[in-house]
Order: C-alpha cells, then structure tokens, then sequence
C-alpha cells in the first residue's frame, strides 16, 4: 500500500490500490455516509450520478423481479463497489442495492472516477480487474442457485458473510436469509438448524456465531472457494 493512502481513502482496498495521485482526486470528492441494515442504498432502474465504496459496511446487490421477489447476485464488501462500471457509462442501476451489515460506505461521482479512469493506468486496470471478477462471481451465483440445494447455499452465504466481518457475530434473521437467497423461509430454517445440530454455528435471536468453519466448507457447495478465488479477502491489493 503507498505511504498515506489508507488515510486519504479510507478502508476500501480498491481504492487503496490506486495510485496516489487518483486516490487524492477520489478522496477531494468522495463523501462518507452512514447506511443502516435493510437501508436501500440505490433503487433497481433508478439513475444515479454516484458509485458506492463499502468502508465498513457490507452491501448486497439485488436482482428484483415483477412478482417483488428478489435474490441476492452478489456481495460487496471493502474489497469492491456497487455501480463501478455499469452506471458510470449508462447512468442507471439495473439491480438494487441494499445495505446487509450496517457501517459507512463512499459515494464518489462517476465524472471522478471516469476522469482517472481514463488518465490512469493504473486505476483503469485496477477497475477492470475488478470488473472481471465480479462478473465471474455473478455467474458462479447464477450456476449455484440453479444447481444446489439450500443447505449448501445458506453454508455458501454465511462463510462469505464470515470472510468479511473476520469473525464478528453474524446479525441475520431467517427471513432475512430467504429473502436475499431466494428461497423460502422453512428451507432456510431447517439449513441452519441442520448447521446447528451439526455444531458448525449457534444461532440465537437473529445472531449467528461460526464455531467451526472447516466442517461448515464440507457443508458448502464448490461455488464458495470458487467465488472467493475472484475477491481478494485474504490481503489488501498489492502495492502500485
């Protein structure tokens, strides 16, 4: 990481890992805010001028269908961003974002990081790094909800939650589960009761502890480490 950058960008990693002069531009116009569980960070369809930087907050992106139904496509937490790409040559979010773990996140405008985007190598590579890997995690959930049951799929969610709150207590409800994975509230019941019986969580009142996350991976479906391999959770991005 260069010297300072973390100060002037905060706890995103892919803001950390771009150049120094980018990262000041993006620091002059970013603007920090405070987003709550369940808050609606960007409506689906809704035009916008600003892509959104997790610090500590996690966010899920949403796909919503016309019944109201939705289902979680992908998650960002420190290491990405929400509206990078797509709204900053379209100016408006197919998907929704929500917030799923409450904390800050930054709102930088699109004429920012269209400007170092095309005067930095380095931003520019980083962007479309990043761009790629989500894609692909976005495919990997599109194989997944198709081909695996809830149980692996629930082990799938609450490990990547794990990977990005190092530890913490996990705050989500069964009804909470369902509605991001897409499946029904009994289904999600008998998973985690199933995990719990199995002594690889304790859940009680909406809080869900990991207590052994080895057995939980056998659990899991392929898709976690496969998705995990495009989201750089273990270390920060290297240095420019």
């Amino acid at each position: 990481m260069t010297k300072g950058l973390a100060t002037i960008v905060g706890g995103n990693w892919l803001l950390e890992s771009l150049d120094e002069p980018s990262a000041a531009r993006v620091h002059l116009y970013a603007e920090k805010i405070d987003v709550g569980a369940g808050d609606i960070v960007c409506w689906a369809g809704e035009a916008t001028d600003h892509a959104y930087f997790p610090d500590s907050a996690i966010l899920s992106a949403l796909t919503i269908l016309t019944d109201g139904a939705s289902i979680e496509t992908a998650r960002i937490g420190r290491e990405g961003a929400f509206g990078l790409f797509e709204a900053m040559y379209t100016h408006s979010i197919f998907g929704q974002c929500v917030c799923t773990v409450p904390g800050t996140i930054l709102r930088v405008p699109f004429k920012i990081l269209r400007f170092v985007f095309e005067h930095s190598p380095r931003a520019r590579g980083v962007f479309i790094a990043y761009r790629l890997g989500l894609g692909n995690q976005i495919e990997q959930a599109v194989a997944c909800y198709a081909s695996h049951n809830t149980l692996e799929r629930v082990s799938r969610w609450l490990l990547a939650m794990d990977d990005r709150m190092k530890g913490k207590n996990l705050p989500f409800t069964h009804e909470f589960l369902a509605h991001l994975l897409g499946a029904n509230r009994k289904s999600v019941t008998l998973a985690l009761q199933a995990m719990q019986a199995s002594n690889c969580i304790i859940y009680h009142r909406g809080k869900i502890k990991i207590l052994d996350r080895p057995r939980l991976e056998k659990m899991s479906c392929e898709c976690y480490k496969i998705m995990k391999a495009w989201t750089a959770l273990n270390a920060p991005p290297p240095p420019p």
